[in-house]
């Protein structure tokens, strides 16, 4: 079985290629990054093709210009796909598994070669996160993203569920969002992540004489972060911190002159050792966001013996048992999210036994290997229609 890859940037699709590698199937992965970047992703240079030109050139652009990125964004679309199908080999490929967005005319040339086009989706149906997002921004009096060129984008990746022979998406949450948009429930598969054992595992232990209360990802109204910081303004503790890993989004510096910052401190981005450190040191990591197809950080926080408090909206029914490992709320509800936190800060025993819960159900719920099995019998499946 001979397989290609296409993805923006990285994300998760590296681990699934390190899968595939290690199975001998990897064809070759294609990425919009320049090789010094993907050298870490601990594949071979002759595995990796990368086409990085506007893709770092959308990067400068958004520090200064939102239209300019999207403008940008529009034109890397068009063009990596162009490049992807000049590149693919055009005999004795089986399947292309394609990020959203990334190469839908190529997994259609494919298609009519016989071979197998996979769309691989890393978060909700397109249409479902934009509705939900913009409804978010409007709650807070912030302009939602949107012009003729995203919608373009938007209606090109839709097109892409319609062609593509297999739909994968993290979360039930994310597939649910799918079957609402009127795809059929056959084409869609849910695989979820997994967790880099070796990376994420128990560093240190919660402090004794306070309560330490972890964020981790962009700090954005997408991740409910105003509903997090209203909520832990109300958790009653004489020594309390809310810590927050991630870079600020544009959209958030709108709204946090209007919010509670009291005992909050902002680390902005961190390398994935600071990430585990603070994981480890955390009485609980709260995770309340709007929408995510399966936020990486919550396997990574219960492989450090953190336990988990997350929104219904984040893939987390797929990951743990609500009271078990952590507690599940639904999202914008503030008063949920304090009592939860309260709940952990006033229970020492309860914190240790969702630690210990935490760290046997990510050695149950297996890493990227077993990703990879399930990635596999996908495939062979596929094939075989």
């Amino acid at each position: 079985m001979r397989v290609v890859q296409a993805v923006w940037g990285a994300f998760h699709h590296f681990d699934l290629a390190r899968e595939l590698d290690r199975r001998g199937h990897l064809e070759r992965i294609y990425s919009t990054y320049p090789w010094f970047r993907l050298k870490r992703e601990g594949l071979p240079h002759s595995k990796v093709e990368t086409f990085p030109l506007l893709q770092l050139a959308q990067l400068m652009a958004a520090r200064y210009s939102r239209w300019s990125a999207t403008q940008l964004g529009y034109a890397n679309t068009i063009l990596f796909d162009k490049w992807l199908d000049w590149r693919l080999p055009h005999a004795g490929v089986d399947a292309l598994i394609a990020l959203s967005g990334a190469g839908p005319e190529t997994g259609k040339r494919l298609q009519r070669e016989g071979g197998v086009f996979v769309c691989d989706r890393g978060s909700t149906h397109q249409l479902f996160q934009e509705r939900v997002v913009n409804e978010e921004f409007r709650r807070w009096g912030v302009e939602p993203p949107g012009n003729k060129t995203l919608q373009t984008l938007y209606r090109r990746e839709v097109s892409m569920y319609e062609a593509a022979d297999a739909i994968t998406v993290p979360s039930s949450f994310a597939a649910r969002s799918f079957i609402e948009e009127g795809i059929a429930k056959e084409k869609l598969h849910v695989i979820p992540y997994g967790v880099r054992l070796e990376k994420f595992h128990p560093s240190a232990q919660p402090p004794s004489d306070r309560f330490e209360v972890l964020f981790v990802g962009q700090v954005a109204l997408r991740k409910g972060v105003p509903y997090l910081l209203q909520a832990f303004a109300r958790v009653r503790h004489p020594r309390k911190r809310l810590r927050l890993v991630g870079s600020v989004h544009s959209s958030m510096s709108q709204v946090l002159a209007r919010l509670p910052r009291e005992q909050v401190e902002f680390l902005g981005p961190q390398p994935q050792s600071e990430v585990a450190r603070y994981m480890s040191s955390s009485h609980v990591m709260v995770l309340p966001s709007i929408e995510e197809g399966l936020a990486l950080v919550q396997g990574q926080a219960m492989a450090c013996g953190c336990p988990v408090i997350a929104s219904t909206n984040t893939g987390s029914e797929d990951l743990f048992t609500d009271g078990l490992e952590g507690f599940i709320v639904p999202i914008r509800d503030v008063d949920a999210l304090r009592d939860r936190i309260q709940e952990i800060a006033e229970d020492p025993q309860l914190q240790a036994r969702m630690r210990e819960a935490a760290l046997k159900r990510v050695r149950n719920l297996g890493g990227w290997r077993d990703y990879g099995d399930r990635w596999e019998t996908l495939l062979q499946e596929l094939l075989r229609r």
